[in-house]
């Protein structure tokens, strides 16, 4: 009866259903479970069919994951990129019909890999793609990835040892397990599958990293600057005054940390008159500050920056620049059509991949500028020296959307995948001092002007996926697909 069902046109209307229940698996919705059951219903959508409807399957499970998922991409390009309802709405549903190749691409893949052992195939198939997707193409678009909605379920355990990718690799495996046991009844497949995920459960109770001094400190500073007035020349004074007067307030807190862009100024327009007398108060306090701000070079070049103020001054050049927001790829095409919109963006240069870490509080910390902290291989460079995490970030381009739940919850992932507390201080939203497994300490609401204080532990130590990255398991995966490949092809002899 199943495969009558999806063989049918009616499997078209559950793939792209599928699509929309595995967004609604993520923040701010966060029914982990949807997304075991989308993949699931996906993966028998792509069963006894050509490859031609596998990829159409693909592409309308991609249409709805994307289409509600990335709605947020409408928000940025109307209300705060200045474009038109029609322009708006045309950039967006391109936006939406390119990302939703890649699913294509793994139901094609998965239809036209025929003779292979298909419970193994269709997981593995789903990860290679989603890393394509996430870490290649346009310097990588890790939205939406299956490892990311299961921060509250058992998954979780596997995530300091393999990462987001390798753990969505297990949702995707056990999405495979219940299509294939519901079909076939099969007994083992039931039983490695609840080892799995018992397995993960007890993974959850290790510590894989440890205290290194006491408590420090920090208050993160929510100014709530709404985007379309960040840029206001009129405004420039009262957003320093507002900052100021907010951190004035704080001066018992060994560490400060001020959002993304928070000096709405270059650098070079605000050292000398208000930096460096900020900078002899937080000496007099005892106190390090974390500001960020533009920093304009002789040579024209500019960056997007954090600076530690204090104890030491120093800056961090953004290295992962946002395509289309910060850096124009597809030149000239994109600045051609960009133009026609009247869509003013950035245009910033790549710090150096060999930064020095940032200090502050006493010890060295990572440093992530906003798009930053969804890419696991950046917070894992240098970590053995550095005893947390601080991630600036200005969620304002996307206003009351999903967008800020979905970017707090891909910076969860990366406290637990390195064992560290993170300190994610927003613009707009959502602020947030985050624990080493990934839970959330305390947490500020979108749209107020607040400060969050607390107490964070340094921590020492390396969790395995932070000593071997995303590389080496996705070698493993290829390998895997090899390895089907090669026995598929003894099976035909």
């Amino acid at each position: 009866m199943i495969k009558k069902i999806f063989q049918r046109y009616w499997g078209d209307f559950f793939a792209f259903g599928a699509g929309v229940l595995f967004t609604l698996a993520f923040a701010p919705f966060n029914y982990a479970y949807l997304a075991i059951l989308a993949l699931s219903l996906l993966f028998a959508c792509w069963q006894n069919i050509s490859p031609r409807r596998a990829l159409l399957r693909g592409y309308l499970f991609g249409l709805g994951e994307f289409g509600l998922g990335v709605s947020w991409v409408y928000v940025s390009i109307h209300d705060f990129g200045g474009a038109g309802i029609a322009s708006a709405g045309a950039l967006t549903t391109l936006f939406v019909a390119f990302w939703a190749v890649f699913p294509a691409l793994a139901g094609y893949l998965c239809a036209k890999l025929t003779n292979i052992n298909r419970v193994l195939l269709m997981p593995v198939i789903w990860l290679l793609v989603e890393y394509l997707r996430g870490y290649w193409v346009l310097d990588g678009f890790p939205w939406l990835l299956a490892g990311y909605s299961q921060l509250e379920t058992p998954l979780a355990g596997y995530v300091p040892i393999i990462g987001v990718y390798g753990t969505g690799f297990l949702v995707a495996l056990s999405a495979s397990f219940i299509l294939f046991f519901a079909q076939y009844k099969n007994v083992k497949i039931a039983g490695v599958l609840v080892a799995l995920w018992l397995v993960g459960g007890y993974l959850q109770t290790v510590q894989w990293t440890k205290a290194i001094g006491a408590p420090i400190k920090v208050a993160l500073i929510q100014g709530n600057i709404t985007q379309d007035k960040k840029w206001l020349p009129e405004n420039k004074i009262n957003t320093l005054r507002l900052y100021k007067n907010l951190t004035e307030q704080h001066w018992d807190a060994k560490v400060i940390v001020w959002p993304e862009s928070s000096i709405p100024a270059y650098l070079s327009e605000v050292n000398e008159i208000f930096l460096m007398p900020l900078n002899q108060l937080a000496q007099q306090h005892n106190t390090d500050l974390i500001v960020s701000l533009p920093i304009d070079s002789a040579s024209g070049e500019r960056y997007n920056a954090a600076m530690t103020l204090g104890s030491h001054i120093a800056d961090y050049r953004k290295k992962h620049l946002l395509p289309f927001g910060e850096t124009m790829p597809w030149q000239p095409l994109s600045g051609f059509i960009l133009s026609q919109l009247k869509l003013r963006l950035g245009d910033f240069t790549a710090g150096a991949n060999n930064q020095p870490l940032l200090s502050a509080g006493g010890y060295s910390f990572i440093t992530s500028i906003c798009y930053e902290d969804v890419f696991g291989d950046y917070a894992i460079k240098g970590l053995e020296n550095a005893a947390y995490l601080v991630n600036v970030t200005n969620d304002g381009w996307f206003g009351n959307s999903i967008e800020p739940h979905q970017h707090l919850q891909m910076a969860r992932m990366r406290a637990l995948e390195t064992g560290r507390f993170l300190l994610r201080s927003t613009n707009t939203g959502l602020t947030a001092i985050i624990a080493p497994n990934g839970g959330i300490i305390q947490q500020l609401p979108l749209f107020e002007v607040a400060v969050l204080s607390d107490n964070i532990i340094p921590m020492r130590g390396l969790t395995p996926y932070a000593k071997i990255g995303d590389a080496p398991i996705m070698y493993v995966i290829a390998l895997l697909l090899l390895g089907l490949l090669a026995h598929s092809r003894l099976k035909l002899r």
